[in-house]
């Protein structure tokens, strides 16, 4: 997609005098229509996004693979599997899938929130203001979902050691220490996946975004 170039737009309806002024609104409603569609394109991603961890949550929760896995590493720790164990991971797992999801779905929601409130034809300082507000709402979305990683390691986790705990399970120090730093590893690689990802597919959507953005204030400074 090429870039937009305002000075170099600009320029050439200056020099046409007789149009100069309908040459500026034509500036204004391209930016805005481009700006409008750069944020459907965020709300399309994050409707593909929502979609797809429902469809993977629902399918590993109906083969059970997450169990299983979660399961194997409680094993190779000596923990005994028992009925009221699997049933216990079972809630925790479906507690938080539903809780990622509904973050997502509410963020599905607030981005399309954002993208029909915003209109070509509206006065410029509104229309400036719902981008900021658009960019803080996909900033949020990020951070959050990085949250939520972080939280449901951690939960899971302590979930380990409050088993071990009551099966009354000692384990090596060396044991521990290689639990944990093979955690925080995995986690902290988890972690820089998920921000190249957003970093990636929102920023290079953001970036143009705010370019777009730098010009409409440009042209707002310019009717003051």
């Amino acid at each position: 997609m090429p870039e937009f170039d305002l000075d170099s737009f600009k320029k050439t309806w200056q020099e046409q005098p007789v149009q100069k002024k309908y040459g500026s609104d034509e500036i204004l409603q391209m930016l805005n229509r481009k700006s409008r569609n750069y944020v459907k394109y965020i709300f399309w991603i994050s409707v593909a996004e929502f979609l797809f961890f429902t469809l993977v949550g629902l399918f590993y929760i109906i083969q059970g693979r997450e169990a299983n896995s979660f399961l194997n590493i409680l094993d190779r720790l000596g923990v005994q599997k028992t009925p009221e164990l699997e049933l216990t991971f079972d809630n925790i797992y479906l507690v938080l899938k539903i809780v990622s999801l509904s973050v997502t779905a509410y963020f599905v929601f607030r981005f399309y929130q954002n993208y029909s409130g915003i209109k070509v034809e509206e006065n410029l300082k509104k229309f400036i203001l719902k981008i900021i507000q658009f960019k803080k709402t996909v900033n949020a979305f990020i951070l959050i979902n990085i949250a939520l990683l972080v939280t449901f390691t951690s939960i899971f986790t302590i979930f380990i050691f409050y088993i071990l705990n009551t099966q009354n399970i000692e384990i090596t120090n060396s044991t521990i220490v290689g639990f944990i730093a093979g955690t925080v590893i995995s986690t902290v690689f988890t972690v820089l996946m998920v921000w190249l990802y957003y970093r990636v597919v929102y920023g290079i959507i953001i970036k143009k975004l705010d370019r777009n953005l730098t010009q409409l204030k440009e042209i707002d400074s310019q009717e003051i």
